[in-house]
């Protein structure tokens, strides 16, 4: 897989997570703070698409994933 393929997997299962934690309705509820998180994944995923930044792509390179 590639660092784009990986990007997209960890940022769709943190949002999914993060919700999970952080609204009532949920089984799994803990707290409604968790949904800072989730803006937090959403707010650096829009600003990557402007400044081509993301840290997790760094991390995955460092790693040895290819392109």
């Amino acid at each position: 897989m590639t660092t784009n393929q990986y990007i997209r997997i960890f940022a769709g299962a943190f949002v999914l997570i993060s919700l999970a934690l952080g609204v009532e309705a949920s089984p799994l509820f803990m707290n409604k703070n968790w949904l800072w998180f989730t803006a937090f994944v959403g707010a650096n995923l829009f600003q990557s698409g402007f400044t081509r930044f993301c840290p997790l792509e760094r991390v995955l390179k460092k790693f040895g994933v290819r392109e």
